[in-house]
Protein backbone atom coordinates (compact mmCIF):
# COMPACT_ATOMS: atom_id res chain seq x y z
CA UNK A 1 0.00 0.00 0.00
CA UNK A 2 1.22 3.48 -1.40
CA UNK A 3 2.10 6.24 1.95
CA UNK A 4 -1.39 9.10 0.77
CA UNK A 5 -0.05 11.82 -0.86
CA UNK A 6 -0.61 15.39 0.06
CA UNK A 7 -3.09 17.75 -1.92
CA UNK A 8 -0.92 19.73 -4.61
CA UNK A 9 0.10 23.04 -3.58
CA UNK A 10 -0.57 26.68 -4.70
CA UNK A 11 3.40 26.84 -5.42
CA UNK A 12 3.89 23.31 -7.07
CA UNK A 13 4.63 24.15 -10.73
CA UNK A 14 2.85 21.42 -12.43
CA UNK A 15 -0.15 22.81 -10.67
CA UNK A 16 0.25 25.94 -11.30
CA UNK A 17 1.00 25.28 -14.87
CA UNK A 18 -2.31 22.97 -15.40
CA UNK A 19 -4.67 25.78 -13.62
CA UNK A 20 -3.58 28.16 -15.89
CA UNK A 21 -3.56 25.63 -18.74
CA UNK A 22 -7.08 25.31 -18.02
CA UNK A 23 -8.00 28.81 -17.51
CA UNK A 24 -6.22 29.51 -21.03
CA UNK A 25 -8.17 27.16 -22.70
CA UNK A 26 -11.43 28.39 -21.37
CA UNK A 27 -10.75 31.33 -22.32
CA UNK A 28 -10.04 30.27 -26.26
CA UNK A 29 -13.20 27.91 -25.85
CA UNK A 30 -15.07 30.90 -24.98
CA UNK A 31 -13.18 33.30 -27.83
CA UNK A 32 -14.37 30.66 -30.52
CA UNK A 33 -17.95 30.15 -29.17
CA UNK A 34 -18.34 34.05 -29.98
CA UNK A 35 -16.76 34.08 -33.48
CA UNK A 36 -19.34 33.40 -36.32
CA UNK A 37 -16.89 31.21 -38.61
CA UNK A 38 -14.54 28.09 -38.38
CA UNK A 39 -11.40 27.96 -36.97
CA UNK A 40 -8.61 29.21 -39.86
CA UNK A 41 -4.64 27.92 -39.24
CA UNK A 42 -3.63 31.15 -37.67
CA UNK A 43 -6.40 31.11 -35.24
CA UNK A 44 -5.44 27.49 -34.72
CA UNK A 45 -1.79 28.85 -34.07
CA UNK A 46 -2.92 31.39 -31.85
CA UNK A 47 -4.72 29.19 -29.61
CA UNK A 48 -1.88 26.79 -28.88
CA UNK A 49 -0.05 29.85 -28.17
CA UNK A 50 -3.06 31.06 -25.71
CA UNK A 51 -2.35 28.15 -23.88
CA UNK A 52 1.18 27.29 -23.58
CA UNK A 53 2.90 30.34 -23.29
CA UNK A 54 0.98 31.31 -19.85
CA UNK A 55 0.89 27.73 -18.77
CA UNK A 56 4.85 27.55 -19.36
CA UNK A 57 5.00 30.91 -17.96
CA UNK A 58 3.46 30.10 -14.74
CA UNK A 59 5.50 26.79 -14.13
CA UNK A 60 8.22 28.81 -14.51
CA UNK A 61 7.47 31.44 -12.33
CA UNK A 62 5.95 28.52 -10.06
CA UNK A 63 9.54 26.88 -9.99
CA UNK A 64 11.30 29.91 -9.15
CA UNK A 65 9.65 31.25 -6.49
CA UNK A 66 7.80 28.56 -5.02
Amino acid sequence: MSPAESPPSWTDPRYVAAVVGVLATGAVVFYSALTPTGPTVEEVVFALLTVTLPATAAYEVARRFG
